[in-house]
């Protein structure tokens, strides 16, 4: 045999291995490529119902906040009205309460509290000023504790 002929031979023999190897590739894609269809095939057969159910979950959130919506304004409306029936009292009562308020005050103040005479008579009892930091005489303290 001549050079060509090993030559032809061995370029033969990679041609074959190299056909082979690209054969078991093609077959393994094959695999994957069947695997791949069957995982897509299974989860569309369950996102289509998992979607319905999320529709109507989306639904019925809508239905839910539309309700939550009409609440939401009957409570303004009631806050308004109430607003507004405050004002009305205090404008109402509030005048003459403060006048009925200041004139009990100016009899208390002219009669004086509980029978007493007016504050602008002096007192029997002198008032005692607190000192700050100044002790309490013994005396004192003993009647202050039992």
């Amino acid at each position: 045999m001549s050079g060509g002929e090993v030559a032809g031979i061995l370029v033969a023999v990679f041609w074959a291995i190299l056909v082979s190897f690209l054969a078991v590739v093609l077959v393994r894609l094959a695999q994957v490529l069947k695997a791949t269809t069957k995982l897509v095939a299974d989860v569309t057969d369950q996102a289509v119902p998992l979607l319905a159910d999320a529709s109507t979950t989306v639904r019925s959130a809508r239905t839910q906040l539309d309700r939550v919506d009409a609440i939401a304004s009957d409570v303004q409306e009631v806050t308004s009205n109430a607003s507004a029936l405050s004002s009305t009292v205090a404008s109402t009562f509030g005048g003459p309460l403060v006048k009925v308020a200041a004139f009990g005050y100016g009899v208390r103040k002219a009669l004086g509290k509980n029978g007493t005479a007016p504050e602008d008579v002096p007192r029997k009892t002198p008032r005692r000023n607190v000192i700050v930091g100044r002790t309490v005489p013994a005396a004192r303290r003993r009647k202050q504790k039992g």
